[in-house]
């Protein structure tokens, strides 16, 4: 890591993330998160940048994305260039059942407002007929 780089403490990213510490350090331990340097004190030491791979990954984790695949994709970003197109294939896939479980929940969601509006109607009807 360089010197001059801004470095923080796991604590901070937690904060930051939204993640556990505990869950951090499973993500690094089963190689979501690259091992993460460590001053002398043993203490882990995140970069800009791990932020913004672990805030990333949130997002792929609040998608719906499987911490299997996430590992998948962060296996084949390791690579370099090279996975471009695994990655461009793995993120398309992704993206396409995404886009399904929201078209599913917006038809949820016309059946939770027709029964809003059929409810309120029948309220609204009460309030007309109690003197």
């Amino acid at each position: 890591m360089n010197s001059n780089e801004q470095n923080f403490t796991i604590q901070h990213v937690a904060e930051v993330t939204g993640l556990s510490v505990y869950t951090l350090r499973y993500y690094e331990r089963i190689g979501l998160i690259h091992h993460i340097d460590r001053i002398e004190n043993t203490h882990r030491r995140y970069s800009q940048d791990d932020i913004g791979w672990i805030e990333f990954l949130n997002k792929l984790r609040t998608t719906g994305m499987t911490i299997q695949q996430m590992k998948a994709y962060a296996d084949l970003q390791r690579l370099g260039d090279i996975s471009l197109p695994e990655r461009l294939e793995l993120l398309k896939m992704h993206r396409d059942e995404v886009e399904r479980h929201m078209r599913e929940l917006h038809e949820y969601m016309e059946v939770i407002c027709y029964k809003i509006d059929f409810y309120q109607g029948v309220v609204d009807e009460q309030k007309l007929l109690t003197p």
